[in-house]
């Protein structure tokens, strides 16, 4: 299937100059009968009325024509999207609504560019129309007429197919476009890294699925495509409706908890590996349900983040821990960032007005990111972190040694802190080759000037390799768990044991 985008336009030409000859040939007409005025005394009446007769048939019937024309044309418009010519939205519910009359097998590949949002932040609109067009010659090399391409709209994409193993057929034909994106495409001298994730439906032949209700199902499976990290196909499958009416509900249930007051935060104390004093407080949400039942960060988190209600709440926490840090004096607040906050250009703002309201100390803030924040929109993470820092409040990698972050990505960011994730620990205790990528890790950390926290934490042995390695804090189960607000301070100011030793201590007192 090649995209002709000189067709609408040949089309438009068309009506546009037979209009123009119409209106010639009548002025021509015009200017011909009043020219002849004065010999019209001397014709007859019949003659009179026989010319107007067939002058006016004349015109009706060139306007008929090019009227058609016209209608025609517009027709052809409004099934066709303007920017790359292949048929849109309208025009694949119509072919839908034709392919399962015919009660034959109709099967729908739904295609999300991934990473389209950087091209137009980058090389702006025109750049990115461009790309739009590429892709569209890019499906139909593809594709080679064994299915028909849509443009539904920005970066989206439909394929269709009908006819016996309909649905084979596209799965194959979706995976060679996936192969395809994971390749650069070279728009104006770019060379630009897209993906794309796919949604994939089918109706048999008995089925009895409406155009709309395809669609939605494609689009349900390209979400799950999306979520499981793109950069794949998805077929749909009932469950996933049973799911989206969980997190629905869960959705709701968490407006409804923001707004009732029902989140806690609670603080998990980081321990100096020298002093063994309490330097600092990571905040930790809690949701306790009216009915008593506890649900984990692990569950609501994502639900918010895919909701955008992450915000709302992500601000709530900042507000209430700046709150409850106040009097815990020279203690650093340490709080976790979620990607959509840091995506969200209002954020630093919001941020800086919660440090003006409480009158927390910025430069006891401490704010903590994963890799993921930073490689989905890293322009927009990058003048975000500028702006914050701007306020004194610092920096942390949370989770290192779980994702791809290079030396590269870490000088770009330039944080003040790296958090060595709990796996990276417990491996480093367990095997050489993990504990030689701690310590070069700590390295690497050491040379940027970067502090270093060992997360999870919770032996004595795992304390003792992190504290020689040169980690700065540990964070783990083995001196504290989340404790409410206020239970911190009787545990700041002193050295403090293990938590074993701790409770040891506390029944020998009791005895």
């Amino acid at each position: 299937m090649t995209v002709d985008q000189s067709k609408p336009e040949r089309g438009t030409q068309l009506v546009v100059f037979g209009s123009i000859a119409l209106l010639a040939g009548i002025f021509v007409l015009t200017v011909a009968a009043y020219m002849a005025c004065r010999e019209w005394a001397l014709m007859s009446s019949a003659a009179v009325l026989s010319t107007g007769a067939i002058a006016f048939v004349a015109a009706v019937l060139a306007l008929s024509f090019f009227g058609a024309q016209h209608i025609r044309v517009l027709a052809q418009l409004g099934l066709s999207d303007p920017l790359t010519n292949l048929p849109n939205r309208r025009a694949l519910h119509a072919d839908l609504r034709e392919e399962l009359g015919n009660r034959r097998e109709v099967a729908l590949a739904l295609l999300d560019l991934d990473g389209f949002k950087l091209v137009n932040d980058h090389y702006g609109h025109l750049v990115g129309d461009a790309t739009i067009r590429k892709i569209a010659r890019v499906l139909a090399e593809i594709t080679d007429k064994e299915a028909k391409i849509y443009r539904l709209g920005g970066d989206e994409y439909a394929m269709m197919i009908a006819g016996e193993v309909a649905g084979t057929l596209l799965e194959g034909l979706s995976r060679r476009v996936i192969d395809r994106m994971a390749n650069p495409i070279i728009v104006d001298d770019h060379r630009l890294s897209l993906g794309v994730s796919i949604g994939l439906v089918r109706c048999p032949a008995d089925g009895d699925l409406g155009s709309s209700e395809l669609l939605r199902q494609a689009d349900v499976a390209l979400s799950v495509s999306k979520r499981g990290g793109k950069m794949r196909c998805t077929w749909f499958n009932r469950a996933f409706d049973q799911s989206r009416e969980e997190v629905k509900k869960l959705d709701d249930d968490l407006r409804v908890a923001l707004s009732n007051d029902e989140f806690r935060v609670h603080y998990q104390p980081l321990v100096n590996s020298q002093s063994r004093r309490v330097v600092a407080v990571e905040s930790l949400l809690r949701w306790e349900r009216p009915d008593g039942k506890q649900v984990g960060p692990n569950v609501f988190i994502p639900v918010a983040e895919q909701s955008g209600l992450i915000n709302a709440i992500g601000l709530w926490v900042i507000r209430q821990a700046c709150r409850d840090a106040l009097g815990w004096s020279k203690i650093t607040l340490s709080i976790n960032i979620s990607a959509a906050q840091l995506r969200n250009p209002e954020f630093p703002v919001q941020l800086g007005h919660i440090l003006e309201e409480t009158g927390f100390d910025p430069e006891r803030l401490e704010l903590e990111i994963t890799e993921t924040c930073l490689v989905l929109d890293p322009v927009v993470a990058e003048r975000s972190l500028a702006v914050i820092r701007s306020f004194g409040v610092r920096i942390a990698l949370d989770d290192f040694g779980t994702g791809y972050a290079s030396i590269g990505f870490l000088r770009q960011f330039r944080f003040e802190k790296l958090k060595l994730d709990r796996s990276l620990v417990v491996q480093a205790s367990e095997d050489a080759g993990s504990r030689a990528m701690m310590l070069s890790s700590i390295a690497v950390a050491r040379a940027m000037e970067m502090g270093v926290t060992a997360e999870g934490v919770e032996t004595q042995e795992q304390a003792d390799m992190m504290r020689a390695a040169g980690c700065d804090q540990i964070q783990g189960w083995l001196y504290f768990k989340a404790l409410p607000a206020e239970e911190i301070s009787q545990h700041l100011g002193k050295p403090v044991l293990a938590a074993s030793d701790r409770e040891k201590s506390r029944e020998s007192r009791v005895a």
